[in-house]
């Protein structure tokens, strides 16, 4: 390791479906010294030319430019990237992209490495741990197995149409679907129809006011607005509905709870299908990790669950890494 370790600084990115964080820190302690955000940074479904210009948003805000000869290793977590194999799409683009930011703004670190955002997640655990299982639950759901600080093996993360199960996709298709059935007469009554009409902007003359019983006409109606406004938008918006759930289980909504639990039930098989071992780390994130924490940890006994808010910390501990060798 470096004698001048002390004199140089790491940069750590998480780069996801909806923003790009970038942190600087020092290589010595990891403590932070600067932050900035970009735009999205999926490295398969932003284009590289887009990329280049969200990461090198973030990394300017973060690494003034007196301080930029002093980068000496940067590492990161890239939501599309894997690390399975050297020409993995996902990587070669996030590698791409990221060389030619840091050349834009002349940082020319020694070690510059790409992490799927799992394995970045994960790294961001308290102790900087190096195996165990990581469960990602945001728009998306995905499992994934850590060894070596490597994702080797995965489970879930198909995307919406194929997969996501227990995700905010999901979620927000099952409140849809529990309040289409409620007006045709196949469901319980639920709250979510009335906060799902008002998301999705229907007249207020078409939804019943507070706890006024529906008649069958207003649920003809209903039914009428709702499809194709649902229609109208890409399916993974359905995924800006699963906050009506979290509302109304708060409210004691039966349906809405019993949706949540469903959801923690599909993550949990989830993460099973990779055979997790008695007292494994288990390291969970995502926007949705609030709200199912406390049921997941139910259905998880006998292991060590560990929530982080996102992968920025890990990246910043991979580049310390990269930058001791």
């Amino acid at each position: 390791m470096s004698n001048n370790l002390n004199q140089h600084l790491v940069v750590g990115l998480d780069a996801g479906g909806t923003r790009t964080r970038a942190v600087l820190a020092s290589a010595r302690d990891g403590l932070p010294q600067g932050e900035g955000t970009g735009g999205p940074g999926n490295a398969l479904t932003v284009p590289v030319p887009e990329l280049t210009e969200h990461l090198a948003e973030a990394v300017a805000q973060a690494v003034p430019e007196a301080l930029r000869a002093r980068v000496g290793a940067v590492a990161g977590g890239f939501a599309g990237a894997s690390r399975t194999a050297t020409d993995e799409p996902g990587r070669l683009r996030a590698q791409s992209a990221l060389t030619a930011a840091l050349g834009q703004l002349g940082i020319a670190a020694v070690s510059v490495e790409i992490y799927s955002d799992i394995e970045a997640a994960f790294a961001s655990a308290p102790g900087f741990p190096a195996d165990g299982l990581a469960l990602v639950a945001g728009t998306g759901a995905v499992a994934a197995r850590i060894t070596g600080r490597r994702c080797i093996a995965t489970a879930g993360g198909d995307g919406w149409l194929l997969g996501d199960d227990g995700s905010g996709f999901w979620i927000g298709r099952s409140a849809v679907r529990a309040a289409l059935r409620m007006a045709d007469g196949r469901g319980s009554p639920t709250l979510l129809a009335a906060a799902i009409g008002r998301e999705l902007g229907l007249p207020d003359e078409v939804l019943p006011y507070g706890d006024e019983e529906w008649t069958r006409e207003q649920c003809e109606v209903y039914r009428m607005h709702v499809l194709p406004a649902v229609m109208a938008r890409p399916p993974v918006q359905l995924a800006r509905l699963a906050p009506l759930v979290v509302e109304a289980a708060g409210e004691k909504d039966a349906v809405a709870e019993a949706i949540l639990q469903a959801a923690a039930d599909q993550l949990t098989h989830t993460l099973g299908a990779l055979e997790p071992r008695r007292s494994e780390r288990i390291v969970v994130t995502g926007g949705l990790i609030d709200s199912l924490l406390t049921s997941l940890t139910d259905r998880l006994p006998g292991f060590t669950v560990d929530q982080v808010a996102d992968g920025c910390p890990g990246a910043v501990a991979l580049a310390r890494l990269g930058h001791g060798r």
